[in-house]
């Protein structure tokens, strides 16, 4: 073997080996929140770090409540808008996502991604919001994990726990105070569906509170409601 091919295998199996390691150390953490509640994620670390080069003494607006106490309009409104198919796929949702590469290049651009619930998360939880075929590769992995440790209650309770919901907002609690000044549990169908609207760029629906897209959006979530299934 040419001194060549030894570095080479060298440098495959040191790319499996941090590779293993990775996939234990996601794993642990997997096992981990799946009995024990996050107190941070890397897009909440994210967010305060970039208030905090404007506000130094900046934080998060962030309070963790159990499922039963998140309104069920807010959960109902949640599938409808972001994951139909939530209670019955195994982590991603092919049809969407197919649908998304054909709006895609449609468009000429990025405009949709097609991510399930348990893909969101999985973002959420490790990842950035930059894009890259890399970041969907290990956004796949962490999904899998999920999916595979995890009831899919339990996935949509952290979900809605975590998830970005304004400017240093994040999880239904806060964000309920936030917009409505009342808690997770005592949202009504208008108001959900509304929230629900938001997820896909809430900084920018914090901002522009009445803007005409949110309503039509909000208007369609509505309607949807009823057929959603909750696990």
């Amino acid at each position: 073997m040419t001194w060549f091919g030894r570095w080479l295998k060298r440098l495959i199996l040191l790319v499996a080996g941090l590779g293993c390691l990775w996939l234990l150390w996601l794993t642990a953490w997997v096992l981990y929140w799946g009995q024990f509640n996050p107190g941070t994620t890397r897009f909440m670390e994210i967010r305060l770090d970039e208030l905090r080069q404007t506000q130094p003494d900046a934080r998060l607006q962030q309070s963790w409540v159990p499922y039963e106490r998140i309104s069920l309009h807010l959960k109902r409104a949640i599938i409808a808008a972001e994951d139909a198919k939530f209670v019955d796929h195994e982590g991603f949702d092919w049809d969407g996502i197919q649908k998304a590469i054909e709006k895609n290049q449609k468009k000429g651009r990025y405009v949709a991604g097609g991510s399930t619930i348990s893909q969101q998360l999985a973002k959420n939880l490790f990842l950035t919001p930059t894009k890259s075929y890399f970041r969907k590769a290990e956004e796949a992995v962490i999904t899998l994990l999920l999916e595979q440790f995890w009831s899919k209650r339990r996935i949509f309770e952290v979900y809605l726990n975590v998830i970005e919901w304004g400017n240093g907002v994040f999880g239904a609690e806060a964000a309920a105070r936030h917009y409505y000044a009342q808690s997770a549990a005592q949202l009504g169908p208008e108001a959900a569906a509304k929230m629900a609207g938001m997820v896909p760029n809430p900084r920018y629906y914090d901002r522009h509170r009445a803007a005409p897209g949110l309503a039509r959006k909000a208007a369609i979530i509505l309607a949807r409601m009823p057929a959603a299934e909750i696990p």
